[in-house]
Parts: C-alpha cells; sequence; structure tokens
C-alpha cells in the first residue's frame, strides 16, 4: 500500500491546514503545529496528521476555514464525536453543515459561561420529550465540552445542541424549521389533550409513534408536500368509525390555518384522525 502523501493549498492556522491528498482530494488535516510555517505547495509531514476530514460541500468547508481560523481546534474535535454518535444513534447520515454550525455554536456556548452569563432554553421540555434520542446524544456531547474544556454547561445548553441535530435530520435550512416544527407539535398533543382531557405516557411506544408522525407530518407542512390522495372511501370510513377523533384532527386543521395560513388536506386529516385515535384508545386502556 502507497505512503499517504498531502500537498498544502493554504494553512487555515498553526494546527490546520487545507491540502489536497494523493488523488487531488481536497482535505482538512489537523494536527500540532501542522500548518507552522507551512506555504502553498509544500508536503505535509504525515507524523503531524491527527485528524483528517473531508466535507462534500464547499461553501461549508470555506465556511468552516474561516470559523477555524479564528476558533480552538478543540471545538472542531467536539462537534465531530458528536455528529458522529448522532449518527450512529439515528441510523442515519446528517446534512454535513450540522458540523460546522455545532461548532460555532459550542464555541459561543462556552465563552458566554466563561462570562458567567445564563442561558434558559424555552422549548426544553418539549425537546426532551419529542427528541429523546437526539437529547441523549446532546447529553453526551455535553459532557465531552466539560471534559475537553473544563466548562459544565446546562441542561439547558443540550437542548440547543439537540436542536442542531434535529434540524439537520430534517434537512431543515436553518434553526426556524426545527424550531416551528417542535412548536407545532406542542400546539398539536395541547388541542388532543385538551378535547380528550387526559395525560400521555411519554415513554410509551404510542406515544412516540404519534410524535413520530407529527415530526414528518410538520415536515410535509412547512415544506408544501403534503399528501392528498382521492380515497374517498377509505377517507369516510374513517370518519364515520372515528367520528371523535376525526373532529379534533379537524380542530388541529383550523388552529394550523389560522397560525400558518396552510390548509390541510383531507388525506392528511384521515392520517392524524387515526394516529388520534391510536394515541387516545392506548391511554384510556391504561387508565
Amino acid at each position: 500500500m502507497s505512503a499517504r502523501r498531502w500537498i498544502v493549498k493554504n494553512a487555515v492556522s498553526n494546527n490546520v491546514v487545507c491540502a489536497r491528498n494523493e488523488r487531488n482530494q481536497e482535505r482538512i488535516l489537523v494536527g500540532k503545529g501542522i500548518g507552522f510555517k507551512c506555504k502553498p505547495g509544500d508536503e505535509v509531514d504525515p507524523a503531524r496528521v491527527e485528524k483528517e476530514y473531508f466535507l462534500k460541500s464547499k461553501n461549508v468547508t470555506g465556511k468552516l476555514y474561516a470559523l477555524l481560523a479564528q476558533t480552538p481546534e478543540v471545538y472542531m474535535e467536539i462537534a465531530d464525536a458528536i455528529v458522529k454518535r448522532a449518527q450512529e444513534a439515528l441510523g442515519k447520515e446528517l446534512d454535513e453543515a450540522v458540523f460546522l454550525h455545532l461548532i460555532d455554536h459550542i464555541s459561543f456556548a462556552v465563552s458566554r459561561m466563561k462570562q458567567g452569563l445564563d442561558f434558559k432554553h424555552v422549548l426544553l421540555w418539549e425537546i426532551k420529550s419529542f427528541y429523546p434520542k437526539e437529547f441523549e446524544v446532546a447529553q453526551y456531547g455535553i459532557s465531552l465540552i466539560e471534559e475537553k474544556t473544563g466548562e459544565l454547561l446546562p441542561e439547558d445548553e443540550a437542548g440547543s445542541i439537540a436542536m442542531h441535530i434535529v434540524n439537520a435530520e430534517f434537512d431543515y435550512q436553518d434553526m426556524n424549521g426545527s424550531v416551528r416544527m417542535t412548536e407545532l407539535i406542542h400546539k398539536i398533543i395541547s388541542v388532543v389533550r385538551y378535547q380528550y382531557h387526559m395525560n400521555f405516557d411519554e415513554e410509551s411506544v404510542h406515544f412516540v409513534r404519534f410524535v413520530t408522525h407529527l415530526k414528518f407530518f410538520a415536515k410535509r407542512l412547512f415544506s408544501d408536500k403534503m399528501l392528498d390522495g382521492d380515497d374517498r372511501d377509505f377517507q369516510e370510513l374513517i370518519k364515520s368509525q372515528y367520528a371523535e377523533s376525526y373532529e379534533c384532527a379537524g380542530k388541529i386543521a383550523k388552529f394550523i390555518w389560522d397560525d400558518y395560513q396552510i390548509a390541510v388536506p383531507e388525506e392528511e386529516l384521515v392520517y392524524l384522525t387515526v394516529y388520534i385515535r391510536r394515541i387516545t384508545q392506548a391511554a384510556g386502556e391504561k387508565d
């Protein structure tokens, strides 16, 4: 096997360089002193390479260079570990822009902590309830930040890290997407609770399935890709058999129109009805 070779494209900092490998592929190399007195065209000393990163998007890569030029490399290491843990936990590859967002957020959060500035996440309860896997990964990130920087960030910061993961998971362009989704899920569950005068076991498989449906419902809603089939027989069957659940779904559709000016198609209403029926029936049986 031939030895690895990298030719420097440019030095980002004393410890980070952008280089091209033997296949002319662009890579970010991290290592102590790897960029010191380094010039374009120089060959990288393989012994100095501690980490090698590859980002497919040139847009993300360019922003990362600018960020790393003014940010300690430890945040890159932490963000990389969080992304890898998240992808393992969720079983899917995340939008690589999350790498950049996490570096930026962690750097800012640690700086804020050192200044003694408090932070409260208004959606913390919802995040912990709706995104348990993402929040668990975020808690791992908090422990890693303490280990690497000595700063113990509050649980609210785990909420923010989890939201970055959710944002990447559902391919939202910015944090507003995941925030809107979380707020919508909260509102829908509140409508169902009020209509049926019941609470739900958030650890139950029925609650998890309901929230999962609502996540993808929200994604379709805000991306204008809602289901709109015309199986009238099935729709009429569900409406007649689950009349109370359909009425509840109608109330949800009304507030969505009032709050977002988006009309919910009949097929989406029917599927929402089915999930409302399942979760309320399960909660009723438990009571």
